[in-house]
């Protein structure tokens, strides 16, 4: 996909980042596994950087703040909106919970962040100069964000309350003993935007989240990388109708997925 600089439709993930312990020690593993450069960190956003491929954002780190640590470190996934006041108003009518009320961040934007019914948390960001992930769809670069959920029905009327997704249903997400799983697309939006599927019904206390997957050349290669960096696989290499997969964690166990596209991608 060619670089994108304008805003992302509503709805639509648009970025994603991280809060580590060790800001170097984690530049360190994605640059060995995802080949990620990285901006100079920013004092006056608590040492806030972005990830870099081929020169363009398509991910954020920052340091754990004194007031957050001991909370489990996860990569958040951010919704794109015309007006974040209005659109927090709507999900609070709709059922979510603020976790973290609208506040400017400089001439970048805006963001703010929210636990919707089913426990899932996420963000929001309505763009100024930065207008989140400028390359998708390429090595190193996020592929597809999506929500896992044991509440997928409820799920579903909120981001169609609050977004307007309209929704694609494909079946068992998984083949054989997976779970229902449904693609949605965003209003104007010319592609679907990401999906929404069910937990393990034979998992117990399974959590709703947001979840990132980043494009790779070689799925094999990198969970090698991953292991030789310091990180962890939660579930090796396997090949299902879109390509190869795997779900690892970063330093701070941090989980995301690595794919290779194929077969119907």
């Amino acid at each position: 996909m060619a670089e994108r600089n304008e805003p992302w439709p509503a709805g639509t993930p648009c970025w994603a980042d991280l809060m580590v312990t060790d800001l170097g020690r984690t530049q360190a593993f994605y640059r060995e596994v995802l080949g990620w450069s990285f901006t100079e960190p920013l004092p006056d956003f608590g040492g806030y950087c972005n990830a870099l491929v081929d020169g363009q954002p398509v991910a954020g780190l920052s340091p754990t703040p004194e007031d957050m640590t001991g909370h489990p470190n996860v990569w958040s996934v951010y919704l794109a909106t015309d007006d974040i006041e209005a659109d927090a108003d709507n999900a609070i009518a709709a059922g979510a919970k603020l976790l973290l009320p609208p506040v400017k961040v400089g001439p970048f934007g805006s963001m703010g962040m929210w636990a919707d019914p089913t426990g899932a948390i996420f963000g929001m960001w309505q763009a100024g100069e930065h207008t989140g992930f400028r390359v998708v769809d390429e090595p190193g670069a996020v592929t597809w964000c999506d929500l896992t959920t044991p509440d997928r029905e409820t799920a579903r009327r909120f981001y169609a309350e609050v977004f307007g997704y309209t929704y694609q249903d494909i079946g068992e997400g998984g083949g054989e003993g997976g779970v229902p799983y449904a693609l949605f697309t965003v209003p104007g939006g010319d592609r679907p935007g990401g999906g929404i599927g069910g937990t393990d019904p034979g998992e117990e206390n399974a959590v709703a989240v947001w979840s990132v997957c980043f494009q790779i050349v070689d799925v094999d290669d990198a969970v090698r990388r991953v292991l030789d960096a310091g990180g962890s696989v939660m579930e090796h290499p396997f090949d299902f109708q879109y390509g190869r997969l795997a779900l690892v964690a970063g330093p701070d166990r941090e989980a995301f997925a690595l794919m290779t596209p194929g077969g119907a991608m």
